[in-house]
């Protein structure tokens, strides 16, 4: 029997992918990466939809956490950005990468993925997906069932491992064609029907550039960004407070030994990290921060209490006035708006600023 390695994200298109390939009698096998930009539908993570496909379907997986690959990849893309700082090109060949290797130690005859043709502005396109395959060294090796007879037949299918007629041509954005087909396979509660990547997001993007800008990123760094307010004291030391009770809990999780955590002395509010090069100056004014976000804000007086991660002795509280709304707003790590004419009045309006897209190279 053929075996095939498929790359499943948890998602609609990639779960119609595998059912095409199990009803041609080929042994499935799926792999599954997933990186802290993930961002789904799904409260869950892609990583479990992945999981939880590949248990329904009845195919084994591996899944590959590539966080910190993605992270070198964006400080330095080979082909460049998308309208934010998402390197599409450059994150796919990398997954490809990982699924050639995989193809090899698993004895599969090729790979498959969920994609179709015009569904990504950046990585599907015919011209994008021949580099991707080629960097990768995959050339002739990677089919794409739903979009096949749009794209030049693949080595399995001129060698007779796959029937030809019986893969799909869609194409575009619409996924009117995958409903139909999920109804006809029976795919029932699928998640992520077109997944997402925080890097396209534009205020996640200006946080990350923001961040490459005054150090050298670490996972660690890339999951704070997804959590509450971020605020930049100076070059060297940066401080998040918390937004709600789930940015508390994971701000308290992902504290490194060193950092510092704040939080009120006498009533309920946000936690907050500062981290970098620390002085009593800097608590201090990072303590007024946290004040601002309380229900003290409007006190003459408050009282936030300090500790060190890792540090058991390390205990303090500081006696502080809440920062001015207008200070704190100014110091915020937020995307800038743009000020614009309106169409229909002579006045000013604000949007927001427009990314730079780098092209392909």
């Amino acid at each position: 029997m053929t075996k095939a390695l498929a790359l499943l994200s948890g998602g609609l298109d990639s779960t119609i992918a595998i059912e095409i390939m199990k009803r041609q009698g080929i042994e499935v096998i799926a792999m599954n990466i997933v990186t802290a930009f993930c961002q789904c539908t799904s409260s869950n993570s892609c990583q479990l939809e992945a999981v939880k496909v590949s248990e329904k379907l009845g195919v084994p997986i591996k899944v590959i956490n590539a966080t910190a690959d993605l992270i070198e990849i964006v400080k330095k893309p080979k082909f460049g950005f998308g309208k934010n700082i998402n390197p599409c090109i450059d994150c796919r060949i990398n997954l490809f990468k990982a699924a050639a290797k995989y193809m090899k130690e698993v004895g599969a005859a090729f790979v498959f993925t969920g994609e179709v043709l015009g569904q990504r502005p950046m990585s599907q396109r015919k011209d994008a997906m021949k580099k991707i395959d080629q960097e990768a060294g995959l050339t002739g090796y990677v089919l794409r069932p739903l979009c096949a007879k749009h794209l030049e037949p693949t080595i399995p299918e001129q060698e007779g491992l796959v029937d030809r007629e019986q893969l799909l041509e869609i194409k575009g954005r619409s996924r009117k064609e995958q409903m139909q087909l999920a109804d006809l396979f029976e795919i029932k509660d699928y998640k992520c029907p077109a997944g997402g990547c925080l890097l396209t997001d534009a205020e996640f993007a200006y946080r990350m550039r923001e961040l490459l800008d005054h150090c050298d990123a670490s996972v660690n760094d890339v999951q704070f960004l997804k959590l509450g307010r971020h605020f930049r004291i100076d070059p060297t030391t940066k401080l998040v407070v918390g937004r709600r009770d789930e940015d508390n809990t994971r701000i308290e999780s992902l504290a490194q030994k060193g950092d510092y955590l704040m939080l009120m002395a006498n009533i309920e509010g946000p936690l907050a990290m500062i981290r970098g090069e620390i002085t009593d100056e800097k608590l201090e004014f990072a303590a007024s921060l946290v004040a601002r976000y309380s229900k003290e804000q409007d006190d003459e007086i408050a009282e936030v209490k300090i500790t060190r991660k890792g540090y058991e002795k390390y205990d303090k509280v500081l006696k502080v006035t809440p920062m001015d709304d207008a200070k704190a707003r100014a110091m915020m790590i937020k995307k800038p708006l743009k000020k614009t004419k309106s169409k229909n009045r002579d006045k000013e309006q604000t949007e927001p600023a427009p990314e730079d897209a780098m092209q392909v190279n």
